[in-house]
């Protein structure tokens, strides 16, 4: 269940911002903070789920980076469900069909969750503004932005010691990570529930992500989350 029906049946836990006219209002909330709505002090990677780890550098979402992901929005979740629960916030930007119940599912702190699914004419200046604000910040559509913009919001993303997550292809991303489904289980007695995806996620990337890495997951697991 999508929108702000779901939020609603989360007692209106995570933030929806879906207003054009409120959004920049709204965003100033995160660029004027004093300070982080994450962790402040050190600069660790964001922790991932242990099955992730092996596929990024430092085992984790190395703070200032931009990590593209392509093929998965549950590889998406998926990424944000540690960093979440352990007190970091995360925005999701331009993804209409996110459903809050979803991503509940998935394991992500939806308290510390924003989505804007509409964000507008300038979806850059609403992603630079949560930047300011948040750990991890998830953009799609921006094969529509100017180079220009994406240069700007990955400089933004390492001033800030957060993590751009674009959604799809983009150029120069630190790791880029690339999700294939193979197969689903639970009806091969012909019968019964799907509850699980079998997939294979390719990393590559530049630097300390130069060599790919490849790991076979399931995603979701039969809890929902990435197993």
């Amino acid at each position: 269940m999508a929108g702000a029906r779901g939020a609603s049946l989360l007692g209106g836990s995570v933030a929806r911002l879906t207003s054009e006219s409120a959004l920049p209002a709204s965003v100033l909330l995160a660029s004027k903070l004093t300070g982080r709505l994450d962790v402040p002090g050190g600069r660790l990677p964001f922790p991932v789920a242990e099955s992730l780890a092996p596929l990024l550098p430092g085992g984790g979402l190395r703070r200032g980076s931009v990590v593209a992901v392509r093929g998965s929005t549950a590889l998406l979740l998926a990424l944000l469900t540690a960093a979440t629960t352990q007190g970091a916030w995360a925005a999701v930007v331009g993804v209409d069909d996110l459903g809050v119940l979803a991503a509940a599912e998935a394991g992500v702190a939806v308290r510390r969750l924003a989505l804007v699914p509409r964000p507008g004419p300038d979806p850059a200046r609403v992603v630079a503004a949560l930047l300011d604000g948040m750990g991890l910040v998830a953009l799609a559509g921006a094969g529509r932005m100017p180079s220009g913009a994406w240069r700007s919001l990955a400089a933004r993303a390492r001033q800030r010691g957060a993590v751009l997550l674009p959604i799809g292809r983009w150029p120069g991303a630190d790791v880029e990570l690339d999700c294939r489904a193979e197969a689903w289980h639970g009806t091969e007695a012909g019968h019964g529930r799907l509850r699980s995806r079998e997939v294979v996620v390719r990393a590559v990337g530049r630097g300390a992500a130069a060599r790919p890495r490849t790991a076979r997951l399931l995603l979701p697991g039969p809890s929902g989350a990435v197993g």
